[in-house]
């Protein structure tokens, strides 16, 4: 089966935004917030919306787009049809297995991308979906989400750190620190077998360290336009995860603890996002052929996602209900501002080229 064309992609992105506009309104849901039914029953599947389905279709979209085997879209699109029986109320099982089916097809994606190159980089990828494939296995098994948070995180933090580590080539970085890394992986895949938390956490920390050390984002962040719009979204992204290891080290990965939103949402929205912000003016393209040119503009949905997640966080620290469910309906804001931002530049540069 050959590569599906650009413009039949987009349907599968779309799924995929589905899923992310459902999982934001479950979120909202859950902290008492009045949002439509299908989003308001979805509430307790907040986590597998946001990580599973939205996340799940757009990072299995990308590798199917780049082994170029059609049968890998099979991943996106169950990824995305999970997301959508999840918010239409159907049984559980149903987006459980379907989830289950996209990262099982991102697996194979992965090893075909392995096998094609044999790489640290290559390896952290497929472990990643592993990660993704165990997490939902584990759900289903126990029946409770928090047992598979720490695989699920995994997947999007060594996807993260596997395509950052690419990237490593193009900089002198001493063997040593490649062997660091490889280190820093092991610590926390044996500490979620083990459920250690704390040592999780640590893990989470040691890898910000290593990326603010050695991603090329150092380099680029002297330079200018694009570039260094997005070594700004890596480093800022890169200082989340290190407050979400240190809180994690005081044990707030454990389910049940007063500062775990603030520490999953450190994740979550301060590092990951920030990927998303920084990496879809590439990545879009690179999916759908649709150019995105840089503007400055591209800043404002990045001020505005760290300091509405600065009030969240705070207002987790200091137990102050209020101003996390307000920082949370801010949160959902800019994820609104920075897609309208998008569409606008799309927009500007189409009108541009008809001119």
């Amino acid at each position: 089966m050959s590569d599906l064309k650009p413009a039949a992609r987009l349907p599968l992105l779309f799924f995929g935004m589905l899923s992310l506009l459902g999982g934001v309104l479950a979120g909202l849901a859950r902290l008492g917030w009045e949002v439509p039914a299908p989003a308001a029953q979805a509430a307790g599947v907040h986590g597998p919306l946001m990580i599973a389905a939205f996340f799940g279709t757009v990072i299995s979209l990308e590798r199917a787009v780049a082994i170029g085997h059609g049968w890998a879209y099979l991943a996106p699109l169950a990824a995305g049809a999970g997301g959508l029986a999840l918010l239409a109320g159907a049984p559980l099982v149903v987006g459980q297995t379907l989830g289950s089916l996209a990262a099982l097809v991102l697996v194979a994606a992965s090893l075909v991308a392995m096998r094609r190159q044999i790489a640290i980089f290559t390896v952290v990828l497929t472990l990643a979906a592993g990660c993704w494939l165990l997490g939902n296995l584990i759900w289903i098994i126990s029946g409770e989400i928090s047992t598979a948070v720490l695989w699920w995180l995994l997947f999007l933090v060594l996807t993260i750190a596997g395509e950052r580590l690419e990237l490593t080539r193009f900089l002198p970085t001493p063997a040593l620190a490649q062997k660091i890394f490889i280190a820093i992986v092991g610590l926390l895949l044996v500490s979620a077998i083990v459920t250690v938390n704390p040592l999780f956490a640590a893990g989470l920390l040691a890898l910000a360290i290593w990326l603010l050390r050695y991603d090329i984002a150092r380099r680029n962040v002297s330079s200018d336009g694009l570039s260094r719009f997005i070594a700004i979204c890596l480093l800022s992204g890169y200082v989340w995860l290190v407050i979400a290891g240190l809180l994690g080290m005081t044990g707030a990965f454990t389910a049940g603890h007063v500062w775990r939103d603030a520490a999953l949402h450190s994740i979550g929205l301060g590092f990951v996002f920030a990927m998303v912000f920084g990496h879809a003016p590439i990545i879009f393209p690179a999916v759908t052929r649709i150019k995105i040119p840089y503007h400055p503009a591209l800043y404002l949905p990045l001020v505005l996602l760290h300091l509405t997640l600065a009030l969240r966080v705070f207002g987790g620290l200091s137990d102050n209900f209020a101003l996390r469910q307000q920082a949370s309906l801010l949160n959902g804001l800019v994820l609104i501002v920075f897609i309208v931002t998008m569409i606008t530049l799309v927009r500007r540069n189409a009108n541009r080229g008809a001119r």
